[in-house]
Formats: C-alpha cells, structure tokens, sequence
C-alpha cells in the first residue's frame, strides 16, 4: 500500500448528526434520555451514549418513568407515535427530515393510491413509511422484484400509482426501476427520495473504486447506506467493510497500491480519523496523500450545525454580515420558504425554485426570546428567508429567519426615530453601561441613566421583561440604535397628571398609595399626582407619627378635601366618619349602657376612664362609691379595668359622665347619711371640681401645624 484516497463526503451526514448532537445536547442538560431502537446503526457511538446514560428500547412501555424518548432518524411507524403520546410521555422528534418528507408524500396521496417503495422491507424507515400509506403498498428490493410486483398484482392498471424510495437505496438500481415503471407503468408518479447525501456519497464511492487497487468502507454491519456503499464498491474493486481500526490488524494491503477508503452516513469521524492513522502507520515513512483532506474531513463531521451568523452587542459584526449575506449572490440569497415540519431544534421549509430541504436552526430563527419554536412559526407559514450556506452534498439549505426579521426591523427603527414613534421591545440582556432591547429582530442599546431604573436598584429587574422606548441616537452605517425608556416614562407620568388634574374635584372618592412619610403627614400618589394627608387626618386617636396609621407603598383610599390649581397642591382627607368615635358613642353606647373601662387617670374630684378608643368619661368622686372617700386614689388603681355605667353624654361640649356606685344598691346606713347631708346642704365636690377638668377628653381638637 503506497497511496490512501479519502473520499470527500466520509461520516455523518446531516441528518445522522442532527439526531446525534440532539440525544447529546439533552445528556449535557440533565434530562434522563432512552432512544426508541439504537439513534443511528453504529456500535461504538451507541455504547457510549450508554455509558451516559442512554439506553435503547423497543417499545415505549419499556419506557420507565420520568425519561424522555427520542425517534431515531429512520423514524417510525405512526402507530408507536400514538402509542407514545396516549401513554403521556415526553419525546423528541430526531427523524431524518429527508425520511419526514416521504413521509408527507404518502400521506397526502388518495386512499384508493398505490404506494410502491423501493428499499429493504424489514428496514424501520421503510415499516415508517409503510404506516403513513392509506391505500395498498409494495416493496421492492431491486428492479427484478418490480417487475413481479407490477405484473402479479396488475399495478399498471390501477388509477393512481405512486412510488418513493428508501433514503439510502442504490443510485444504481433506482435508475434500473424508474425505466422499468416509465415503461410499463405510465401512470404511475415517481419520487425520487434517495437522500441527497446517499446519492453524493455512492457517486464518490463509485469514482473512488474504479481509480483504486481495493475500497475499505468504515461503518456498522446493520447500517443500510453503509451496506449499499459496499455494493456499489465492489463492483469495480475489492472491497472490505470494517467497523473499527481493530479489524486491520486481520487484513493485508500490501498487495494493493492504492486503497479508497468512505465511510457510511453514520460512521463517527473518531473511527474514521483512528482506522487512517492505523493504516498510515502501517505505510512507516510513507506519505498519505489525502493527510489535509482527512483532518478536514474528520473535523467537520465531529461538529453539530452551527449558527453562521451572529449578532454583537453593538450590532456591528451582524451588519457586516447582513451586507455580505445580500451582496455574495444578490437576490439568491433572500428565498422564500413554506414551513412544513417544527421540532424542537429546527424548522424545515419547503424552499420554491430549490430541490433541496431548507432548515433554520433554532437560534436562526428570532431574535426575541421563546420557549418553542412553535411560538414563532407555524406549519405553513410563508417566509422571507436568508441563505446561510448551501450543502449540496446533504441536499441541505441553512436558512436564517433572524437576518431578515433583523434587516426589515431596522428600516422601522430608522423610521420610528424620523417620526419620534414609540417603539415596544424586550429586554434581552444587561450589558456594560445598560441594558440591550430587542425590537424587530434588531438590537437596541439603552443607558443605565436612560432606563428609569434607579441607580440603587439592578439593572437585571429589567430582563427578560417588555419595555416603551424611543429612538434618540441612530448610527446607520454601523447599523446601531440607542434607545430611552426614560424619555417615555416622563412624557406618560407628564400626560397622566393633566388629564388627572381635570378630573378632580373636591370630595372625590380616590384610590392612591403611600410613597413617602413625614413628620406632618403622608403623601400619596393618586395616578400620577401626590397629594398630602395631614397627620390629624390620620386618626381620630393622637399619634406621634405618620407611620402608626400608614406605610410607603401602602394602599389606602382618600377623598379630596381642598384642590390648590395654581399650585397644584392637594389636600387629602383619610379619616371615615364612621370611624369617628362619637359617633360609634352616639351609634352603640346610648345613656344607661354598662361597659368595661379602663382607668386613665386620677384627679382629687374623681377619675377618667376610657369608654371606647378615644373617648374618656369622668367618673366623679361622689359616683365612685356610696362610701364617703378622701380621694380616688384610695380605691381605683392606674390601668384598673371596672364596670361603669354611662349616666349623661353632652355631645356639644364633648362630655361623658360615668359612675361605678349607681350599678350597686345604697346600703341603708348610707341612706340616713346622705339625708342628713341634704339637710346641711354643703358645697359637693362635683360643684367645686373646675369645669375645664371634668371634661372628657378627646382628640378631636387636636391640630398639627405642617
């Protein structure tokens, strides 16, 4: 062995590191992951999926609880699908698109349709795809076995007559089939389905093997497209199937000059890159031609698909790479794509004017945030589209929605700041100096001082939340927008008090909440205006301060008491009527009710006790008992809690007289004192108490200057 030729398109195709990169993405976030059958037919990445965790099952009551399943690419019969969702298990969708689409041709074809299939009937994208047939289906293995099917079972005659192919069916012998159906079966119309990746990869195999001494083909036993790699070169060399670099240590190739090596579409580049190592090797100081090409190839099929455009901060790179995207081919680049399917990580668009399958990533998909792709687009949807990059070897276009969305958003943005429009965005990040808004698909950068977030506050209360803001500053070569929330803010608070100064009237009924607290009063935001409730309007009870009644942030309702227009002052009433003690005096304690006081205070003529919160009566000396006593201090206590019976109320002058002895009878001995008292007449002790101090005391004269 002197010379090793590599072909171009070895290892995964696309669909194959999709489905791969998808079960590992769920492994890195914690999610418990079973495949329905192995993800792709390749022993080796299989185990080690194992190894992380992952296990293959047959049916989905192997299922155990609290896992998520995952289609493999060749998919499914629709059955086990139903079976999966009536059981209420969470899966994920990793069929080939390439697979969904045949999927989609026989499902929309008439019941009365005849479905031909060319592939391996035992195969699980063929039993797939035989589940979506609504009429009769046939499958065929080569051209041999078409020619049976159509004569045994008349299909020549048949109204409607259709035929698909498995993805990774023979080039070859799908060439042999379609004579055979154009010549015998006019009626019949033909899919060609064989995934464009098979199609490149056989071709190449095919140059390989007639410009090669012998071919080695790296990939799984089971694997189909491997398989039909194998065929096809062996037609033209000696051909060996290995599926590790352990098996060379069997084989010879000294006897041939030059060796073709391919790989099948689920080959793993680490197998590829460690069998060519082997084999070089074994060649000692002899150089590998294809050394670039295999490093090249390796790397590219160990990555997922990645995103091709990235949007800065500031929006510069994303410009540059906006203009590029427009200016390589012109209008090539901008399409216009039917959505047809909608996964977890992609959507896939039926391109006009282009054979091969559109997808966009998920992060190619909008720049605002959202949970599914499902809240973005929906299966039909039209949309302008832009090429990222065309792979004609996987038949595959990468589209972006973003770019478009982004391109169409900034001519509104430059609009909306010729016009001064406020615009609406989300709050996607906080950066540096403030914090970027996303508005139709564009990036915008608000200031810290401009988004009306205090500065003791964090920016980050912000994120993830919907913002008003106009354009202030825009910078159109570099495509980048500057944006104030602030500016906003006032102009509503401005337009709220206006109309709320023209509305208000004195005694209207408000709601407000608190927002500061003095030592005078509270202030209070009533739409967008403060008004001031001052601390004798707190309460009908004396209070130290504000905060005994109320606290910032507090809602409370309040009326207006005076309107100063010029000054745009207001005064604001807080107490209810109702809540007026004598009132509740006046409502619920008549003349004659017995009620539990508490003593407050004592004087020589007698002692004040409270009734209800914020009314005290007096209790004269001579009312405290039918005993004579030298003061009150000698039978009632500070704090003392006795039973009183309310004999007068003096609503005008705010008095309430209470008496202890009249709720027990007059002993007798007290009788002839008393009468003989009368007969002297002297001066009582309630004639000589000063009237200023027999007065009940109350709050409600109490006044606080602001």
């Amino acid at each position: 062995m002197r010379e090793i030729k590599l072909a171009k398109t070895a290892g995964f195709c696309f669909g194959v590191d999709r489905a791969v990169n998808l079960v590992y993405k769920l492994v890195e976030d914690g999610e418990k992951v079973c495949t329905l059958g192995p993800i792709i037919h390749n022993q080796q990445l299989v185990e080690d999926l194992k190894s992380k965790g992952v296990n293959d099952i047959a049916s989905a009551a192997e299922c155990e609880s609290g896992y998520k399943i995952v289609i493999r690419t060749h998919g499914v019969e629709k059955e086990v699908v139903n079976d999966i969702k009536s059981r209420g298990i969470p899966f994920v969708d990793a069929t080939c698109p390439f697979v969904l689409k045949i999927h989609r041709i026989v499902s929309a074809a008439a019941p009365d349709t005849v479905t031909l299939i060319a592939g391996d009937q035992d195969h699980p994208e063929v039993k797939g795809i035989r589940s979506f047939c609504s009429g009769e289906s046939y499958v065929f293995k080569n051209s041999e076995e078409l020619s049976e099917i159509v004569q045994k079972y008349e299909i020549s005659s048949q109204k409607s007559v259709i035929c698909v192919s498995q993805t990774t069916f023979s080039t070859e012998e799908w060439k042999k089939c379609e004579k055979i159906l154009k010549k015998v079966c006019t009626n019949c119309e033909i899919f060609d389905t064989i995934c464009n990746a098979t199609s490149e990869r056989q071709a190449e195999a095919l140059a390989l093997a007639k410009e090669c001494d012998a071919m080695l083909v790296i990939g799984g036993r089971h694997s189909s497209n491997t398989c039909k790699l194998k065929d096809v070169c062996s037609e033209y060399a000696p051909t060996f199937l290995i599926e590790t670099a352990a098996e060379l240590a069997d084989m010879d190739f000294s006897r041939f000059n030059v060796v073709g090596v391919t790989a099948g579409a689920s080959t793993p580049s680490v197998i590829i890159k460690e069998v060519l190592k082997t084999m070089s090797e074994e060649m000692k100081d002899k150089e590998v031609e294809a050394t670039q090409d295999v490093a090249e190839t390796a790397e590219a099929a160990d990555k997922a698909v990645e995103a091709a455009v990235e949007a800065s901060a500031d929006g510069e790179t994303f410009a540059e790479m906006l203009e590029q995207s427009f200016s390589e081919n012109d209008t090539s680049k901008l399409v216009k794509g039917v959505v047809e399917n909608i996964t977890p990580t992609e959507v896939f668009v039926d391109v006009k004017g282009r054979k091969q399958t559109g997808v966009i990533a998920r992060e190619d998909l909008s720049a605002e945030p959202f949970d599914k792709c499902e809240d973005v687009v929906s299966v039909g949807d039209e949309l302008d589209l832009i090429i990222l990059k065309t792979d004609d070897q996987d038949g595959v276009l990468k589209l972006s929605k973003k770019l478009t969305d982004s391109f169409k958003g900034w001519d509104d943005i430059v609009k909306a700041k010729e016009n001064d429009e406020i615009l609406e965005g989300r709050i996607i990040a906080v950066v540096r100096g403030g914090v970027l808004a996303s508005v139709k698909g564009t990036r915008v950068f608000i200031p810290a001082s401009l988004t009306g977030v205090p500065k003791s506050e964090d920016l980050n209360i912000l994120k993830n939340t919907e913002a008003r803001f106009r354009i202030i500053d825009i910078n159109e070569q570099r495509r980048r927008a500057v944006g104030s929330i602030r500016a906003v803010l006032s102009e509503e608070r401005r337009k709220a008090r206006e109309e709320a100064w023209a509305k208000l009237e004195e005694g209207m009924k408000l709601s407000g909440t608190v927002k500061s607290l003095t030592s005078y009063g509270a202030f209070v935001d009533i739409g967008g205006i403060d008004g001031m409730i001052h601390i004798s309007e707190l309460s009908w009870t004396r209070i130290k301060h504000p905060s005994e009644v109320v606290n910032v942030g507090d809602q409370v309702e309040v009326y207006i008491k005076a309107l100063d227009q010029e000054n745009k002052k207001i005064s604001l009433g807080f107490k209810k009527i109702e809540d007026n003690p004598w009132e509740i005096l006046k409502r619920d304690y008549p003349v004659g009710t017995v009620v539990k006081a508490k003593i407050a205070g004592l004087t020589s003529f007698g002692a004040f006790a409270t009734v209800i919160p914020g009314i005290e009566g007096l209790i004269h000396i001579s009312e405290i008992s039918w005993n004579r006593i030298k003061t009150p201090a000698d039978v009632l206590q500070m704090g003392e809690e006795v039973n009183v019976l309310i004999t007068d109320i003096d609503f005008d002058k705010k008095r309430v007289s209470l008496s202890i002895k009249q709720l027990s009878e007059k002993p007798d001995e007290v009788i002839s004192v008393l009468q003989s008292d009368e007969e002297q007449e002297p001066e009582t002790a309630e004639d000589s108490a000063p009237e200023a101090e027999s007065e009940a005391v109350t709050d409600d004269t109490q006044e606080t200057e602001e």
